[in-house]
């Protein structure tokens, strides 16, 4: 049986996208992952060249997950966003301009921190 995740990408406080992991949902699966993918990116209003981790706000950044993520069929799938759904998730990563929080199943809170300790928390936890 698969770990199952949602990843929640909010722009302000709404979310727009919801991703459902079907497997290797833990954070030392999918949070490692995640972590890897936010690490060093920057959130812009605008641009003026196209660099490698830049996302002009949050909807492009979510654009750029899923395509990062979704790489054939089956393991990720777009869910509608409504928070406090029941997909028999086992971790849910909400995920603000800056700001990661993990909550379990029982949506309590694991983690809550910044993209660098979001990373540098699921880097620990994979070494351990």
């Amino acid at each position: 049986m698969g770990t199952r995740s949602l990843t929640y990408v909010y722009a302000d406080k709404s979310p727009v996208v919801c991703m459902y992991r079907q497997f290797d949902g833990y954070p030392t699966g999918h949070g490692a992952e995640l972590a890897e993918f936010l690490y060093g990116f920057k959130i812009v209003n605008g641009y003026g060249e196209v660099k490698p981790k830049l996302a002009n706000g949050m909807g492009c950044l979510a654009a750029q997950m899923i395509a990062y993520f979704k790489v054939g069929t089956g393991g990720f799938y777009l869910e509608p966003v409504e928070l406090g759904q029941d997909c028999c998730q086992d971790y849910e990563y909400h995920v603000y301009q800056d700001l990661v929080t993990i909550l379990d199943s029982d949506r309590s809170e694991i983690f809550t921190g910044t993209w660098q300790q979001f990373y540098d928390f699921c880097v620990e936890k994979e070494a351990a």
